[in-house]
């Protein structure tokens, strides 16, 4: 802290002292009139009981009255009080003119000015503060108002304290309403007797907020119940460039009133780096109200959440912003309390949530600009990216750098749409990932990382496969694998076919990728999905379309809706399983249930075209899809049952090259003499494997043969016993 903030801090500690000895001096005053009113401290049992005495002096004394009201202090008690309290007036206004001259104005006058505090209000605020700072003025109180217990001033003692005798005082009442400022602004809280069902305004307490003490002695505190949900952000707005498209960057920076900034869109770190430079175009800190954690567990609600965050405003000189106020909206829209509260600041006011929203329901004076902050673009993933791996490379804790290729951010900008803040978190895992491993961040840890910190419920709703085959491991004709290099292709060409050029704009409705795979059981067409997503580096989840059709009318489209919610944020491969269940020839409508299930197969077709990333569907029977279905998918691969050489290749590529096996196991011979597919294949050469082990021997051609026959039998095939037979 500079010597000039030290003087500064010092003045308004000494103007707060001063002020006090000024509620000091009223209650000294208000302690000599009730002594002298006959009230005698030594009585134990005061305040319990009630004399004859006192109840004719109370049936005597004047209306709205205390017992203050009804002596008069002795001259040279009078004097001398008086003359303290012009002592005191002097010593402050010495103080204001010594601030002003050093061009600073003390808190307590700010918060006067700030929220348009009258004398009397100001007066109001320092005696129910005099207890946070001194607690001997807790047992002034309970002595002032006859109850030991009584340890905040009630609405009737400040009436003594500060108003005149008569009726006239019930005017001051207005002060206390909810819409007086002390109330408004939460700078008073008004509680009423513990006992008290309904108890009269005259007979409640004040409470003053804590943070208002820790304000006035020069550092900012939240309400305890805001505790962790409102952060003062003293962040500079540098280095935008990464976060903040330039469009937007501008579209804030020219805006010349104080309106109602109205972000939404999944990208909340964008946001909150917007709402720095919001705040920076105004020389002001920016003040963030974190509404979901403010009112999780019912801590507090949401309209007197927003009063406290704009009220730290007012004191702060801070911008607020409001993020998560998506929990705000009621029917799409804003409470118009809420939006009440947010009309009547003066100033800039931030808003950050996902859903698009309109304020409506009251005439407004703030207006209200809408900026959209969708998932980064291609370019702006691209940067970011840099960026942060970048700054890791600066980090201490990261001196090992980086060995990560211009193809792989490339790829990584591409085929993960993240938010900024989830690539900030992903290019930290993926150092921590490499600090573990005692090696320089690479493209395998950053592709790891950006998965991980894609949308992960997605796993609640489907399996998810790790890929474990590559373009070796599967057995197809050359233009069928070509096929499926070029949705390789397809997926990792679209910035620059969508974007760079354009396409995207007129001739693409969406960035998805739709893929059919058509072909008997067991002939590759998982393999064929693990190893696209193993070329692309993005998980794979499958869904079994069987599970989710159900025969009770719209639950299947809400079934199909969860998945693709959840798949939105995942930038996963979509591998729908079982197709058959769902795709098949659409009917003729003869009742409501072939209406619905040609609406189910319409959804679906639609919800495919919305989803940005890779959906592929699996039959095994292509022609019970129906034309106009297939006419809507990008690619349409046909994986058709492997003749005799392909099944000497799937045999020789599955069989593991750490299996022993005897001289007389004959691949070939079992491709020739065995019409079955690779998943097939596989069985057998698994099932062979225990018969093996468990012989103690290595696998022979007599475990292929009886693995063969118990799969063949597991199909319901006819098995012949002389193809059984080998060597004879």
């Amino acid at each position: 802290m500079s010597a000039q903030e030290w003087s500064a801090a010092g003045m308004d500690g000494t103007y707060l002292q001063i002020e006090l000895q000024r509620v000091g001096l009223c209650l000294q005053r208000a302690v000599q009139s009730w002594k002298l009113a006959g009230q005698d401290p030594d009585d134990a049992f005061r305040g319990l009981y009630i004399t004859d005495v006192e109840a004719e002096s109370l049936l005597a004394r004047p209306l709205a009255s205390g017992w203050g009201h009804t002596v008069s202090l002795p001259p040279e008690i009078e004097t001398s009080l008086e003359r303290q309290m012009a002592l005191v007036r002097r010593e402050a206004q010495a103080v204001i003119d010594e601030s002003v001259r050093c061009g600073h104005t003390p808190t307590l006058e700010n918060l006067r000015a700030i929220f348009g505090l009258s004398q009397f209000e100001l007066d109001t605020l320092l005696i129910c503060l005099a207890p946070s700072v001194d607690l001997r003025y807790e047992r002034i109180f309970g002595y002032l108002q006859d109850d030991v217990t009584k340890k905040r001033p009630s609405v009737s003692l400040i009436l003594d304290l500060l108003a005149d005798t008569g009726i006239g005082r019930m005017a001051l009442l207005a002060h206390f309403d909810q819409t007086a400022p002390l109330l408004r602004h939460h700078l008073l809280e008004l509680r009423g007797p513990a006992e008290a069902q309904a108890a009269p305004l005259l007979s409640c307490f004040l409470y003053v907020d804590e943070s208002i003490l820790s304000w006035l002695l020069g550092s900012y505190r939240p309400h305890s119940d805001l505790t962790g949900a409102l952060v003062l952000d003293v962040q500079p707005a540098a280095g935008l460039e990464p976060f903040v498209d330039a469009a937007v960057s501008q579209q804030i920076v020219d805006v010349a009133a104080s309106p109602l900034y109205v972000f939404h869109g999944p990208d909340a770190e964008a946001q909150l780096v917007a709402g720095r430079l919001v705040a920076s175009t105004t020389g002001s800190p920016l003040l963030i109200a974190n509404l979901g954690a403010a009112i999780e567990g019912g801590r507090t609600g949401l309209l007197r959440t927003v009063q406290l965050a704009l009220r730290d405003a007012r004191l702060t000189r801070a911008v607020p912003m409001f993020t998560g106020w998506d929990v705000c909206l009621v029917d799409g829209t804003t409470p118009p309390a809420v939006l009440h509260e947010l009309d009547g600041f003066q100033g800039t006011v931030i808003v950050a949530g996902q859903a698009l929203w309109y304020p409506r329901g009251r005439q407004r004076g703030k207006p209200a600009l809408s900026i959209e902050f969708a998932v980064p673009s291609y370019e702006q993933r691209h940067r970011l990216w840099a960026h942060f791996i970048d700054a890791l490379g600066d980090d201490a804790g990261s001196a090992q750098g980086h060995t990560v290729a211009a193809d792989d951010l490339e790829a990584l900008a591409g085929q993960f749409m993240l938010t900024s803040g989830q690539i900030r978190d992903a290019a930290t895992t993926a150092r921590d990932q490499a600090l573990g491993r005692g090696a320089r961040i690479d493209g395998q840890d950053l592709f790891a990382a950006a998965r991980a910190h894609s949308n992960p419920r997605l796993a609640t709703l489907a399996h998810k496969i790790e890929p474990h085959y590559g373009w070796d491991d599967i057995i197809l004709p050359d233009d069928q694998r070509l096929l499926l290099m070029e949705i390789v292709d397809t997926v990792r060409g679209r910035p620059q076919v969508l974007d760079a050029w354009g396409v995207g704009q007129k001739l693409a409705s969406s960035r998805g990728v739709t893929v059919l795979f058509a072909g008997p059981p067991g002939t590759g067409k998982t393999m064929a999905a693990e190893i696209i997503a193993g070329e692309l580096g993005l998980d794979l989840y499958r869904i079994d379309l069987s599970t989710i059709v159900s025969k009770y009318i719209g639950e299947t489209e809400k079934n199909i809706e969860r998945i693709f919610q959840e798949a939105e944020q995942s930038n996963a491969i979509l591998f729908f399983d079982e197709a058959d269940a769902l795709f098949g020839k659409r009917s003729e409508v003869r009742d409501s249930h072939d209406r619905y299930a040609n609406i189910e197969i319409s959804y679906l077709l639609q919800r495919m075209e919305s989803y940005d990333g890779v959906t592929i569907l699996a039959t095994n029977l292509r022609g019970n899809l129906d034309e106009a279905f297939t006419r809507r998918l990008q690619f349409a691969v046909a994986f058709p049952f492997p003749e005799a050489e392909d099944r000497a290749r799937i045999w020789d590529t599955l069989f593991p090259p750490g299996v022993p096996r005897a001289p007389d196991v004959d691949l070939d011979h079992l491709a020739q003499t065995f019409r079955l597919a690779g998943g097939n294949i596989r069985n057998v050469i698994v099932s062979a494997a225990y018969l093996a082990a468990a012989d103690g021997d290595r696998v022979t051609m007599a475990h292929l043969l009886h693995a063969t026959r118990r799969e063949l039998q597991k199909m319901g095939r006819l098995v012949r016993q002389e193809d059984l037979v080998f060597g004879s």
